[in-house]
């Protein structure tokens, strides 16, 4: 069974959508540049949130299973749209921090980026979409 999550259109370029099983709401708002307020996330910043979350939650699946503690490791996204040819996103960039009071070996990193590499958000994303990903062990 699929989750179902609903959506209403508020006016203004903002809607909100609730999550079916958790009943969660997130407010999204066109961004400044096409002609909304930047209230809220942008349908296509929740797309690089989405790439981001998924990286990291695969990543703390692989870690579970092999006796990893990734608390506290941080993501950082930036977006970049293209309008060539029509306005999409162009280019996410994504770096992966681990925390610095830990020691991973090499095994274990290479285990860690795989499961970032194929967790289903990236898998999802269109060829054209530019996705580079760093990860950054102190």
């Amino acid at each position: 069974m699929g989750v179902e999550i609903d959506i209403v259109y508020e006016g203004g370029l903002i809607c909100e959508a609730t999550h079916g099983p958790s009943k969660d709401k997130v407010k999204t708002d066109a961004p400044v540049d096409n002609g909304g307020k930047g209230a809220a996330y942008s349908p296509t910043d929740l797309v690089a949130t989405a790439l981001g979350t998924c990286m990291v939650t695969v990543m703390g699946l692989i870690a579970n299973k092999n006796n990893l503690n990734l608390d506290g490791t941080r993501i950082h996204v930036v977006k970049e749209m293209t309008a060539d040819p029509v306005r999409r996103i162009g280019e996410i960039t994504v770096k992966v921090t681990l925390p610095p009071d830990r020691q991973f070996s090499a095994e274990d990193r290479a285990k860690l980026e795989r499961a970032a590499e194929v967790c289903p958000v990236k898998k999802s994303l269109h060829p054209d979409v530019k996705v580079n990903v760093e990860f950054v062990y102190a």
